[in-house]
Order: structure tokens, then C-alpha cells, then sequence
């Protein structure tokens, strides 16, 4: 029997739907931790005087951190922390002078690495980046600089995932989002594919919904990767948050990094995390 040429086009359409789709569910992991376009750092790379390389130990093998002191001299006091979480296309040793005004607030900053990123082990899901900043969190409550009532998660993009992540198996003092989304299969109407298929969701709006300390928000409102409604919605789901918008896309936001920083000073200081 012959099929009518509708039904001949409906089905080679959706056959092509089909593979569309499996291709997507296989290689969604690279798109979502594109680790392989990132690189390793640059040869010979000096780290800043005040950055200390730590190695963390996971099921996998060991994934790289950067520990940063206010006082590379050990503290008279203990600190507060900022666990910071980077975006999918970078590495952490684009971030210590970025981060560095963490430093002179009397903070410490802890910087860890995604697994299979730069010289760090294993291959990148929800399920081992959960793993690594646990161990990383774990080790910040052994080292005696660190005060554990103040320590601080702050991710920006994909990094929103991963401290969300350790926030619902950790306490912290305050959970800082930058450019962030409510959850990785929100995102994936995008790409035509049925959110059900999504193998690392990263739901950051149940995490934010159940968190009872401070959050602060920040998103650029015109943020093309991660659209601003994204932060709205987290901002409006939390049951203690501050919102920031700047004027800003996706890559450029903040415009302003010293204004970023006043900003988060003051919320750190509203939050009990800065004297």
C-alpha cells in the first residue's frame, strides 16, 4: 500500500527529528561542558604570589583548586570564604585577579575546577561536579583560616549549577548567583529537544526555593544564553534575596567590575559575612 506523499514527508521528517534528537542526548555533554574548546592553561603560567594550588582527591582522581588568602601569612582570626564556581568556557586560572577584591573585603577565595577541565581528572557531569565541590567544600572545613559559619557560594552561569548543587547537600552563610538559570532543561526548548531527555538538569530553582540564607541575584538584562526571566524567577523563589541588574548580555555582565564588587560588599555586609 502506498503511502500518500503528506505521510511520506511526516515521517521523514520526524525521522530526521529522531536522530536530531539522539545525536543531541549523546553529545549534550559536550555542549553543556565544552571543557575540550577551552584548552589547558597557557605554558609556563605564573600563578599570582597570594594563589596556592590545591589538589582535590575524588573517586575519579585528582581535580585541580586554587586556595586564596586575604593574608598569605596565616590569619590572626578565621575568614569568611567564597567558593566560586566558573562558567563552561573557562578555567580557573582566568579568575584569580578578577577575584582578587574578595581579598582586601578580609575574605579568602576558593576557586575549583570542573573534572576533565585543564589538568583535572575525569569527565564532566552533575553527577562528578557534585562530587569535586564537596570534596572541595570538605577540605575548606579542614583548614583552620576558614570560619565554616561564613562561607559563601557564589557561581556565575553553568558555575550557578554546581553550588546550587552543593548547597543542597552543605550549609552556607549566603549563595551568590551570576547570570544563572532556573535549571538546565529550561534551557532546552532551545535546542528543540524534550526537557525529559536532559541528563545533568541542574535544577537550581528547587535548590533556591528551599535555601533559607541570603541569595543574591545578578543578570544582565540582555543576557542572550541565559535570558534574563531566568534570574526573575529565581529572585522571586527565594525566600531571602536581593536582585541586581545591570545593562548587560550574557559575557559582558557586570560592565562594571568595581561596581559589581561594591555590591556584593554590601550584600556581604547586610548578610553578616563581612563585619
Amino acid at each position: 500500500m502506498k503511502l500518500p506523499g503528506f505521510s511520506k514527508v511526516f515521517l521523514g521528517v520526524m525521522g530526521l527529528y529522531a536522530l536530531y534528537g539522539g545525536l543531541l542526548f549523546f553529545f549534550q555533554r559536550r555542549i553543556l561542558f565544552p571543557g575540550f574548546m577551552v584548552g589547558a592553561a597557557p605554558e609556563g603560567l605564573t600563578l599570582p604570589g597570594y594563589v596556592e594550588e590545591v589538589w582535590l582527591q575524588t573517586s575519579f582522581g585528582p581535580v585541580e583548586a586554587y586556595w586564596m588568602l586575604p593574608d598569605k601569612a596565616a590569619p590572626a582570626r578565621p575568614v569568611p570564604v567564597v567558593l566560586f564556581a566558573h562558567g563552561n568556557g573557562e578555567r580557573i586560572d582566568m579568575w584569580p585577579e578578577t577575584l582578587s577584591p574578595f581579598l582586601d573585603m578580609g575574605a579568602g577565595v576558593f576557586l575549583v575546577e570542573y573534572p576533565g577541565y585543564g589538568k583535572s581528572a575525569g569527565s564532566p557531569s552533575q553527577k562528578t561536579v557534585t562530587e569535586v565541590f564537596l570534596a572541595a567544600y570538605d577540605v575548606l572545613l579542614s583548614r583552620k583560616e576558614v570560619d565554616a559559619e561564613r562561607i559563601v557560594l557564589m557561581g556565575r552561569s553553568l558555575g550557578g549549577g554546581a553550588v546550587c548543587a552543593l548547597a543542597a547537600h552543605r550549609p552556607a552563610r549566603a549563595l551568590i548567583l551570576m547570570s544563572t538559570f532556573t535549571s538546565v532543561r529550561s534551557l532546552a526548548s532551545r535546542f528543540l529537544m524534550p526537557a525529559v531527555l536532559v541528563r545533568d538538569p541542574f535544577d537550581n530553582l528547587s535548590v533556591v526555593r528551599a535555601y533559607s540564607q541570603p541569595v543574591l541575584i545578578i543578570h544582565g538584562t540582555r543576557d542572550e544564553t541565559i535570558p534574563y526571566r531566568h534570574g526573575v524567577t529565581l529572585f522571586k523563589n527565594a525566600k531571602n534575596a536581593k536582585m541586581i541588574s545591570y545593562e548587560a548580555g550574557h559575557n559582558d555582565c557586570p560592565p562594571d567590575w568595581d561596581a559589581f564588587f561594591r555590591d556584593v560588599e554590601a550584600f556581604l555586609e547586610a548578610s553578616g559575612v563581612l563585619p
